[in-house]
């Protein structure tokens, strides 16, 4: 690997811990939001819902932005752009102006996403191996130091205003850092035209397909997690992020995994066994309940997870420069298959919250269970990467 090439892994790799930690330190606050707020799990799971719609609605431009001015811009800006939210967040004056922070933030943490992702693809190719599912397990490795960072916070009452402005000193600095660092834009610009972007190959659905499963039950391990161990088992602030720690210390195990078990046994056995190993997992640690055995539970529901989604994005991004050469941009490749995937980040805050509020938090989860098991059948169809 080329100098160049050090230096543009080195600057991603920077982009995807930046995009964890702030996952991480975010979610360990939630339980302080509903606190602060004072809201109900359904409304919670309403407010939620709008950084999944801020996530979703930056995925299209973000993927054309990163095809027709190149991925390290939009990567850039994406990262001064979660800068610049954070604070907004931090207010929390009410519930409505909650919501549009929340649209906000969760907007600008997919714009940077799919931007870096698109990048990763190309020093992927340009390495000549597979590198996807270690740049997602330093993103794990983000969140798992940000949950714990926001767990202690949290544990000794620092207001989410000041975490904010903290953080968004830091990224400031940080985004000029890997604008240094990544590879120059006109390496992957792309001309956007209606023809090729009418064209649209199923087999991008069907990734989106496995994401989707996987971001669900990824997005709402993070949500609910510390309000499962809050609520129904009285833990403390601290003790409460403890499953999201195991759940983004099992990622980061799985990722760093990912690529060698990827090339050894293929896409289609890796996510197939990923699927019952967070299946059953999860299932166990909800019967029986309790602090160690949901912080079992989510550690293996993330090792089951762990490879999913960073082998979707890859293999899209490759099937794209290939396959598809000419039809459809690798950014725009990604982004699809973000969209299809991440609209279980849409839908899964209201429908656990909806759940909840009928059938009780603890239960209302094996909604989990359910979809991690259903990449079992599914995953036969990644034979066709």
């Amino acid at each position: 690997m080329d100098e160049s090439l050090r230096r543009a892994r080195i600057g991603v790799t920077l982009a995807f811990v930046v995009n964890g930690f702030t996952a991480g330190t975010f979610v360990a606050r939630i339980p302080d939001f509903k606190k602060i707020l004072g809201i109900s799990d359904g409304t919670l799971g309403l407010s939620l819902l709008f950084i999944s719609i801020g996530v979703f609605l930056a995925l299209r431009p973000a993927g054309r932005n990163s095809a027709r001015y190149g991925s390290a811009p939009v990567t850039f800006w994406g990262t001064i752009g979660i800068a610049l939210s954070l604070p907004i967040v931090g207010l929390l004056p009410s519930l409505q102006f909650t919501w549009f922070a929340f649209f906000l933030f969760g907007f600008m943490l997919a714009t940077q996403d799919v931007a870096m992702n698109a990048h990763a693809v190309v020093i992927e190719q340009s390495a000549g191996r597979r590198l996807m599912s270690t740049f997602h397990a330093m993103f794990s490795v983000g969140t798992f130091i940000g949950g714990i960072i926001g767990g202690a916070l949290s544990q000794y009452e620092v207001s989410p205003m000041t975490q904010a402005i903290t953080f968004a000193l830091l990224y400031l600095l940080v985004a000029f850092v890997i604008k240094s660092l990544l590879l120059p834009a006109t390496i992957d610009q792309h001309p956007i035209t209606k023809e090729k972007k009418a064209k649209s190959p199923i087999i991008f659905w069907v990734f989106g397909i496995f994401g989707l499963f996987a971001a669900l039950s990824e997005g709402a391990a993070g949500d609910w997690g510390g309000v499962l161990a809050r609520d129904a088992f009285e833990a403390t602030p601290f003790v409460s992020t403890l499953p999201f720690i195991f759940f983004t210390l099992a990622m980061v195990i799985g990722r760093f995994s990912g690529d060698y078990l990827a090339h050894r046994f293929g896409a289609s056995k890796v996510i197939a066994s990923g699927g019952s190993i967070a299946g059953l997992g999860l299932a166990v640690g909800l019967i029986v309940g309790g602090i160690p055995m949901l912080m079992l539970a989510w550690f293996l529901l993330g090792i089951g997870l762990s490879v999913v989604i960073p082998l979707m994005f890859s293999a899209a991004g490759t099937l794209a420069s290939t396959k598809y050469q000419g039809v459809i941009a690798p950014s725009q490749a990604i982004a699809r298959v973000s969209g299809v995937s991440y609209f279980g980040f849409v839908i899964g805050p209201p429908l656990i919250g909806f759940l909840a509020e009928l059938v009780e938090l603890r239960w209302a989860l094996f909604l989990l269970v359910v979809l991690t098991i259903a990449l079992i059948p599914a995953a036969r169809y990644a034979k066709a990467a």
